[in-house]
């Protein structure tokens, strides 16, 4: 952090003891640097010079922590960035936005946000503040990315339009005249170099999404939804995938790669924001389900701090990894995408699972999709099972033939162990089968434990797991290989496999690939352990997009289609066995 401590850390230190002796006593809980402490701390402020105070002392600490949390830092530093905008400390905003814009840019994949944005904002605050050199520094390095990424034609023609106009304000005629020239160039797609299609190196994905977030009133569709509360709102946004993708991750800019700017061909990438009324939105997705091979669709619904567009990329790359040929979708709630806003989002999740109830049901209803497969991650099952429970009380769901959606995961959930099997009880009949993945190795959850008042969450593994006749639970610790082991249903193709196999067939665990009874202190009871390194995974979610779309299957075509895209005589087999067993052969 040393080039970002030498732009900030001179900043810091001023506004640390404001408020006297009320501060201190804050500040002291700061420095031990309990996120959910420090987070009632700033609710707790009476005025934003305490709250800026407090955010700066906050600051300081993690700095000098031997090994930083950088996200922590990243979002403590925006909302400082947030705090002096509004206190007209112009200057110092400026200085912290491009301090954070290199900062994002060089730490991309831990703080994931784009640095293009971070660089304009500071322009704009360099401008406002009189300083035009800087402002044309931060325009001349957003363009630079842009032009990195692949960029051309008017969205960096309009950055060169506020590099011309600030040249030519600074009496600077040459500079203006080279500027203009090079917005003239971006609008010639010749000369601005673009690819001609099919020469991208990389797929588009486009995801259906449901959203209760206010717009943030920014047209980079990486902003373009906040964390404010607003009513449901819909649309398709657009995610682009490298043709060298590997399955799991999510590729973003590496320094160490001397990557500094995001390129489709390489990252995955939130390309745009469409949000469309409710008629032409349902009606696009009818005419989608009805092209697709499997009249489906498949709804993610993601977990605390997670901003919109991280969001998107997940359930783009959810989809695409599983080669998934329904709609996929996204149900995105107002998570303040911050490390130290918990209570905040669990303040706004249970609101949006009235409203993720409003969409199910009217997914049901108009989307012409036959089946809905929902799978919801983290205090995102806060959402999901409010959502269901209210649906199967209205609809009387215990009286229904047949249940009104496919497979339920519930991956991870930040749900009260009790509160989560009590509500089950309800919601059972809703979907055809429900899948409980957990974790022995889940910080995340263990922190969130702490929180309330030693309760097992219901993703959690070890002695506190949660077992029922109505669910499956499946304990994933062995994939947790992520620092947090948090996001391992979606991180490691293993997870992915099984749930590919769900949606595919509906195995039972004991058809799954992987997974083995447990039997823990000796007595038996319905929890699966997955092995890993037993199936060969990867291989496994290829072969049943192959077959997914032929619907039900003999042995003998697994067979062929094995035959066909498995060279290895003895994986061959063993690919095979697997896939019949979980299609219900013998």
């Amino acid at each position: 952090m040393r080039y970002f401590r030498q732009n900030l850390f001179t900043l810091l230190i001023g506004g640390c003891f404001l408020g006297g002796l009320a501060i201190d006593a804050a500040a002291q809980e700061v420095e031990r640097f309990d996120p959910v402490g420090f987070e009632i701390a700033l609710g707790q402020a009476e005025t934003p010079e305490v709250e800026l105070a407090l955010v700066e002392r906050a600051i300081v600490a993690v700095e000098q922590e031997a090994t930083p949390d950088l996200r922590l830092y990243f979002d403590l530093n925006a909302r400082r960035l947030e705090l002096l905008t509004q206190a007209d400390r112009v200057q110092d905003a400026a200085s912290l936005a491009e301090g954070m814009a290199k900062f994002a840019r060089d730490n991309r994949d831990i703080v994931g946000r784009d640095p293009v944005t971070l660089y304009r904002q500071a322009a704009e605050l360099y401008e406002a503040a009189g300083n035009t050199r800087k402002a044309i520094e931060s325009y001349e390095a957003e363009v630079k990315l842009r032009l990195d990424a692949g960029q051309s034609g008017d969205v960096v023609a309009e950055v060169y339009a506020q590099l011309e106009r600030l040249a030519t304000q600074r009496g600077d005629s040459a500079g203006a005249e080279g500027f203009y020239a090079q917005r003239q160039a971006m609008m010639d797609p010749k000369a601005a170099g673009v690819r001609a299609a099919g020469e991208t190196g990389f797929s588009e994905v486009e995801v259906f999404y449901a959203t209760d977030r206010a717009r943030s009133g920014d047209s980079d569709p990486n902003e373009f939804y906040g964390y404010g509360r607003s009513d449901l709102e819909y649309g398709i946004v657009t995610v682009s995938i490298p043709s060298e993708h590997v399955p799991g991750a999510i590729e973003r800019p590496s320094i160490w790669r001397l990557e500094f700017g995001a390129n489709p061909a390489k990252h995955v990438m939130v390309r745009k924001v469409d949000p469309l009324e409710n008629d032409v939105y349902f009606s696009r997705m009818q005419a989608r389900v009805e092209d697709s091979a499997r009249k489906e669709a498949f709804v993610f619904v993601h977990g605390f701090n997670t901003r919109f567009d991280a969001a998107a990329r997940r359930a783009a790359q959810l989809a695409y990894d599983m080669n998934y040929s329904g709609v996929p979708v996204l149900y995105s709630w107002p998570s303040a995408g911050k490390t130290f806003r918990y209570v905040a989002d669990t303040a706004v999740v249970r609101l949006s699972g009235r409203r993720l109830a409003v969409f199910l049901e009217e997914l049901k209803e108009r989307s012409g999709a036959e089946t809905i497969h929902i799978v919801a991650h983290s205090m995102g099952n806060r959402a999901l099972t409010d959502a269901l429970e209210l649906l199967a009380m209205k609809n009387n769901a215990a009286e229904l033939d047949v249940p009104p959606f496919g497979q339920l995961f519930f991956a991870a959930p930040d749900v009260d162990a009790d509160l989560f099997r009590e509500m089950l009880k309800t919601i059972k009949p809703m979907g055809e089968r429900m899948t409980l993945y957990t974790s022995e190795e889940d910080w995340a959850l263990t922190a969130s434990r702490k929180l309330h008042g030693n309760a097992p969450r219901a993703g959690q593994a070890g002695d506190s797991i949660l077992s029922d006749q109505r669910f499956d639970t499946v304990d994933m610790t062995t994939l947790g290989e992520d620092m947090l082991a948090h996001t391992y249903f979606a991180n490691d193709s293993s997870a992915l496999a099984d749930i590919v196999s769900l949606i595919w067939a509906n195995p039972a665990p004991e058809r799954r690939c992987g997974l083995q009874e447990a039997v823990p202190d000796g007595a038996v009871r319905e929890v699966w352990q997955y092995q890993k390194g037993i199936c060969q995974d990867g291989k496994m979610v290829r072969l049943i997009a192959h077959l997914w779309n032929l619907g039900p299957v003999s042995n003998d075509t697994i067979r062929q289609v094995v035959a066909e895209h498995v060279s290895d005589q003895e994986e061959a087999e063993l690919l095979t066995a697997s896939l019949i067993r979980l299609a219900g052969g013998d």
